[in-house]
């Protein structure tokens, strides 16, 4: 793991670390999905390197269009150059949906990214993983190492709640974002992921957003849709007009059942399922 020791170090410093880091690769493309830690990311590297880095977006069934929207604005307020990879078919090994699922899909995309970058005459591909991405089950990070890509936020020691206070100093309208992962971690391993189930989840998750909520996720399980809330927020659902409008949405997208996890919110919760190692 590119994880190295930065105990003691303040945020101002493990970024000139960052900066670098990146320097040194002379050229370099960033796995940009708009989210806190690549949006971060590209802002150093368009620091570190000018118009030698460039910042690269999967278009995959996978990522909500408001995600793509998003980073396509974030990138023009760095100034990096964007550009955008298509990956419309998912692949059977992802679509299997097994527990190792999101290694296949680093495997995939990245691999998508590698070549984007290298028809660019860039061959270093970083990817926006920090140090606290190594405390849960992520078989994607091991995707990673096999193709090469350099985790510069985790070289740098950098954490989340660091990137965030860094992102706030240099106006990055992410600073705030709440956490996001891509539309398949809604769905429990083992059951088979295609497009309908994800164009359905995303109507779900957009049409929560649209109500104002900021931290959440809508798990499918079959024809239920579990709807996870942040803590804070779940008084909002003790409306009995609130609840009707809201499973009459759901099930115009397609779902037959709503349910509301009583705990709120909590990052990997399908994990749970997983075997303790």
């Amino acid at each position: 793991m590119q994880n190295d020791n930065h105990t003691g170090q303040t945020p101002d410093q493990k970024y000139q670390n960052l900066l670098g880091i990146i320097s040194s690769l002379g050229s370099a493309a960033v796995a940009f999905s708009g989210g806190v830690d690549s949006s971060f990311l590209c802002h150093a590297a368009f620091t570190a390197l000018g118009d030698k880095a460039l910042a690269v977006t999967i278009v995959s069934p996978m990522l909500p269009q408001s995600e793509i929207t998003a980073a396509k604005e974030i990138a023009a307020r760095i100034g990096i150059r964007h550009i955008l990879v298509e990956e419309t078919e998912i692949d059977e090994e992802v679509a299997a949906n097994p527990k190792e699922r999101c290694y296949f899909c680093k495997k995939i995309e990245f691999g998508g990214i590698l070549n984007a970058a290298k028809r660019q005459g860039i061959n270093a591909v970083l990817d926006g993983s920090n140090i606290d991405d190594l405390g849960d089950y992520r078989p994607g990070l091991k995707a990673l190492e096999e193709l090469g890509i350099v985790s510069p936020l985790r070289k740098a020691g950098l954490n989340k709640a660091e990137i965030r206070t860094l992102s706030k100093h240099f106006d990055l309208p992410t600073w705030n974002k709440p956490a996001f992962a891509c539309l398949a971690s809604r769905i429990p391993y083992g059951e088979r992921i295609d497009r309908e189930k994800l164009e359905r989840i995303d109507k779900a998750e957009e049409r929560l957003r649209a109500v104002g909520f900021r931290q959440f996720r809508v798990r499918s399980h079959g024809d239920i849709a579990r709807i996870e809330v942040a803590p804070e927020e779940r008084p909002r659902f003790f409306n009995e007009q609130f609840l009707d409008d809201l499973s009459a949405s759901f099930k115009s997208f397609g779902f037959l059942y709503v349910a509301f996890e009583l705990e709120g919110y909590r990052m990997g919760s399908l994990n749970r399922v997983l075997p303790k190692e």
